[in-house]
């Protein structure tokens, strides 16, 4: 009797690319390849990856590199690379790694079924030709039979931004917004599945829809979601700061349904980088953001992504940022040492920090986050928390779940209530999670 063919699938980088990599399962279920866990057991691997950070493409070579062994054993198993990584690369891939078999850019994942029938009848191929039209994102089918607690939502791809240190532009394309019709239609179906959260993505979510002529903004989309019965919590990512407008804030103040949670990368807090930057917006006005935010949501938890060691940064460059951190005090930081990455603007410049002190300035701040994380988890011991259950936990004795403020709280309970909302009292803080008990009615 034939067995079902297996695909292992491997994701990198952004929640971008974890909405991809549930296309690229969909996609090949279409070709008989159902998902495995294990890599030692596919008869198909894909490698979905993201090149935003520093030595990415030196980490897929290594890993493409450690699969050598499974293609000798496995003659024929398909190594396959999309993501950033591929559409950087293209060909080269290829040329550099004999033994992987297919490649396919951030604009091509629909072609990945003809690129596998390729494979399978002993073609390397690779693909990474820009689509910059908006039938890009109607390429893909909807998984019309995946449940589940809580799913991603893709509603627009690509940035106009042009951030002087940022690739995503140059490997994920324009800015294109799907039609809000769709995606209430995909989000309604996903209801009727019995999701109950979903989390609207795109590299710059507030700028949704303002190239489309007649179509909603991202506020008018986030109020359309509200109103679908069944999806009762919402959030997003991710933000840049010169787009929010006062009608996305308002959002935080209106809707309930709208988690008490914003990713808001600040990126800089000294007004020379982020001009260097290219950013668009100062610290003051930042910060003003900021502000209205925690007045239309007092309890909103603001988490952000830090670069330090910016080409030019100083030492009173980096304490702007040291103090941005005490003024915005965030709930979690994603902190980076600065990476010229290929084809950017910054990748130009010639004032490099030296290595020694972008790791002791990436230290200081880690080490400054990671208490006010820690204060910040517990000031919320003794509180409710209404947490929506998504599964068993790693330890497999507990339940978890995430706040409105999207904070994981672990807690004993049955399974029967996945998929629910429950209060739970924190009793204890962690680093990077929260203990707690189901409240007393």
């Amino acid at each position: 009797m034939k067995q079902d063919k297996l695909v292992y699938v491997e994701t990198f980088g952004c929640q971008m690319n974890v909405s991809d990599s549930e296309k690229i399962v969909t996609l090949l279920r279409g070709l008989g390849y159902n998902p495995t866990s294990e890599s030692s057991r596919a008869d198909l691997i894909i490698l979905n990856t993201c090149s935003v950070r520093a030595k990415a493409e030196q980490k897929v070579y290594n890993i493409l590199n450690n699969y050598k062994g499974l293609k000798r054993q496995n003659r024929r198993l398909i190594l396959g690379v999309g993501g950033c990584v591929a559409q950087q690369e293209g060909e080269r891939l290829l040329a550099k790694v004999p033994h992987l078999d297919l490649v396919f850019g951030t604009h091509n994942l629909h072609q990945l079924p003809a690129l596998v029938r390729g494979a399978e009848a002993g073609q390397r191929q690779a693909e990474v030709a820009f689509i910059d039209t908006e039938t890009r994102l109607n390429l893909f089918p909807a998984d019309e039979t995946e449940g589940g607690v809580t799913r991603f939502v893709t509603v627009m791809q690509g940035c106009d931004n042009f951030c002087a240190y940022c690739i995503v532009p140059h490997v994920r394309g324009r800015e294109i917004s799907r039609r809000s019709a769709d995606i209430l239609d995909e989000i309604a179906a996903m209801a009727d599945r019995g999701v109950k959260e979903v989390t609207l993505l795109g590299q710059n979510v507030n700028s949704y829809g303002l190239k489309s002529e007649g179509e909603l903004d991202f506020a008018g989309l986030l109020r359309s979601v509200a109103v679908i019965d069944g999806i009762e919590r919402i959030r997003f990512t991710t933000s840049h700061p010169k787009d929010i407008s006062p009608g996305l804030i308002a959002c935080f103040a209106e809707l309930p349904k709208l988690c008490s949670h914003i990713h808001l990368p600040a990126q800089a807090g000294s007004d020379v980088v982020l001009s260097r930057m290219d950013r668009g917006y100062s610290r003051t006005e930042y910060l003003a953001k900021i502000a209205a935010l925690r007045s239309a949501r007092p309890d909103i938890h603001i988490t952000g992504d830090m670069i330090v060691g910016f080409p030019g940064e100083t030492d009173a460059d980096f304490a702007g940022t040291l103090s941005l951190l005490e003024e915005v005090r965030y709930a979690d930081l994603f902190s980076f040492i600065y990476s010229a990455r290929p084809g950017t603007k910054a990748a130009g410049f010639d004032d490099e920090v030296p290595r020694e002190v972008k790791q002791e300035r990436l230290l200081q701040l880690q080490d400054r986050q990671r208490a006010m994380t820690l204060e910040l988890h517990r000031s919320l011991v003794g509180s409710s928390q209404e947490v929506l259950v998504e599964g068993v936990s790693k330890r497999g004795d507990q339940l978890y779940g995430r706040s409105s403020g999207n904070r994981i709280v672990n807690f004993a309970g049955g399974e029967e209530m996945i998929g629910t909302f429950v209060p739970v009292t924190i009793t204890r803080a962690y680093q990077n999670s929260l203990l707690g008990e189901l409240s007393k009615q």
